[in-house]
């Protein structure tokens, strides 16, 4: 059965705004030898799978920098501080898409990558969700908002549409969740 390593020593090395990176060095439970492990702290995220009163998904278009790519996804975005995750959700949804809910639900939370980063994501179901406003995009954002059938999601994640892992996740909770 593994065992929890123990921390020796953590050395903040860089800020860069939306995730830091620190050093981390750790005593191997197995042989007591000390290792360097590099970490990336980054804000928990949401992800919200809006869905209309008539069963269609809010799905949003979007650039994207890591992969100068146009990414089909669903809102979401990070969690600010003192807010929790359903408030983020929900001001993600209107500020994204115009969409608006009164029924909410986390459906789920995943490690996006546990190897080298601390934070989650947690995936809400928004149901009933109607278009009440314009969108309010951040001044780093210019997302184009489709309405989806579910069954085209399926296939979407299968033709690599949607390659977006944890967007891949959430459709897992959603997918479950039936």
């Amino acid at each position: 059965m593994p065992k929890k390593w123990k921390l020796k020593k953590s050395t903040p090395l860089n800020d860069y705004r939306i995730f830091s990176t620190k050093r981390k060095k750790a005593v191997s439970p197995k042989d007591g030898a000390v290792h360097d492990f590099y970490v990336m702290d980054a804000p928990d995220w949401v992800n919200i799978i809006p869905v209309t009163p008539s069963g269609e998904i809010v799905l949003i278009k979007q650039f994207r920098h890591g992969t100068a790519e146009i990414t089909l996804e669903i809102p979401g975005g990070m969690i600010d501080p003192g807010e929790s995750p359903a408030e983020c959700a929900r001001r993600e949804l209107l500020e994204e898409t115009g969409f608006t809910s009164t029924r909410w639900e986390q459906i789920g939370c995943v490690r996006p990558n546990p190897a080298f980063m601390s934070n989650s994501c947690y995936t809400f179901l928004a149901s009933g969700c109607e278009r009440t406003s314009e969108p309010s995009f951040d001044t780093t954002e210019d997302i184009e908002t489709l309405l989806v059938a579910p069954r085209e999601i399926k296939r979407y994640i299968r033709e690599g549409t949607i390659d977006h892992c944890i967007v891949i996740a959430a459709f897992g909770f959603y997918f479950l969740g039936e």
